[in-house]
């Protein structure tokens, strides 16, 4: 299935997913799976560019989040964005448990197939901000999956296999929580509130990353674009679990072959400082680039940000 283009816009399309425990709650389910809505950039004017760069949000966000990096780096590549299952377009799933790494890991490997099916991928690259991240250092940490190629280039955004304890009890007490909003202003102004750490932004930047974060109610009003139960698993973490999750987040790092780059907010409470020196010394050896002023974390929206992936992925002329 496919939306209106435009020269600026990019498509919605859909792949469907292999099952995870229950049956799907969003508008569409498909033989007994969850389908997974993706947005598709590509202004090489070739369908087919053999260049893939795969883009993956945070917790509570949506594939549009990486549309001012996206428009960038889809001059040169295809730039593939998914909403992840919950958020955005996609099927919301019956069983919150399902809400884990390994039903995204899943879910991305299906939707290279598909991507790869429709044209096929000789260079592959991976972005990952926070949860995008983590599903990241899942798939390029076991080499054994079945990619259609490896991915060459991992970009970190602002996570990595040592989360602090507080940051995540942070986000445990707002995400899932109930909202409304009576306009799309309202919305964007209670997200700021939650989000200022993203760092500083011109009010017409956040009105665009803001939007694709709303969806309209019947009764006039705005609600947050992702299912209330992704939150359910994520409080349920304990700090003993946290621990164990980290060793094994370590290991997979360690596995990691791509050439790997490392974006950090200055300010995070998410990574420290030393957790990101420690990922600069072992497995990939991450470059490590931080940005002054910003926590957790960096929105790519501005273009010193989107350049310094830009520069990574494609090479200083891009």
């Amino acid at each position: 299935m496919t939306l209106s283009r435009t020269a600026s816009a990019p498509v919605l399309r859909f792949v469907d997913c292999p099952s995870a425990p229950g049956a799907p709650r969003g508008e569409t389910a498909t033989g007994g799976g969850h389908r997974m809505a993706y947005w598709e950039w590509n202004g090489t004017g070739d369908p087919r560019h053999p260049h893939v760069v795969l883009c993956v949000h945070g917790l509570t966000r949506q594939g549009r989040d990486f549309d001012a990096l996206a428009a960038r780096l889809a001059q040169h590549a295809r730039v593939i964005c998914p909403d992840v299952a919950g958020r955005g377009h996609s099927d919301w799933l019956a069983a919150p448990d399902a809400y884990a790494v390994p039903t995204y890991a899943a879910d991305m490997l299906a939707l290279l197939a598909q991507v790869h099916a429709d044209a096929p991928i000789a260079t592959l690259d991976w972005v990952g901000t926070s949860m995008g991240g983590l599903i990241g250092i899942a798939v390029c940490g076991q080499p054994a999956l079945a990619l259609p190629v490896p991915v060459r280039k991992l970009v970190l955004n602002d996570v990595g296999p040592a989360l602090q304890w507080p940051a995540l009890e942070r986000i445990g007490r707002y995400v899932g929580a109930p909202a409304r909003f009576d306009s799309l202003q309202a919305g964007a102004d209670a997200l700021w509130d939650m989000s200022s750490s993203f760092g500083p932004h011109t009010a017409e930047a956040w009105r665009a990353l803001s939007e694709p974060m709303l969806r309209a109610l019947d009764d006039g009003g705005f609600a947050l674009h992702y299912d209330p139960a992704i939150g359910e698993p994520f409080r349920a973490m304990t700090p003993a679990f946290a621990a164990q999750s980290e060793a094994v987040l370590w290991t997979l790092y360690d596995a990691i072959r791509a050439d790997t780059l490392l974006l950090r907010g200055a300010v995070s409470d998410l990574i420290a400082a030393e957790t990101a020196d420690e990922m600069s010394r072992r497995g990939p050896c991450a470059r490590v680039v931080s940005f002054d002023g910003v926590g957790h974390a960096p929105t790519l929206v501005d273009i010193a940000q989107s350049g310094v992936v830009a520069d990574f992925l494609l090479g200083p002329a891009a």
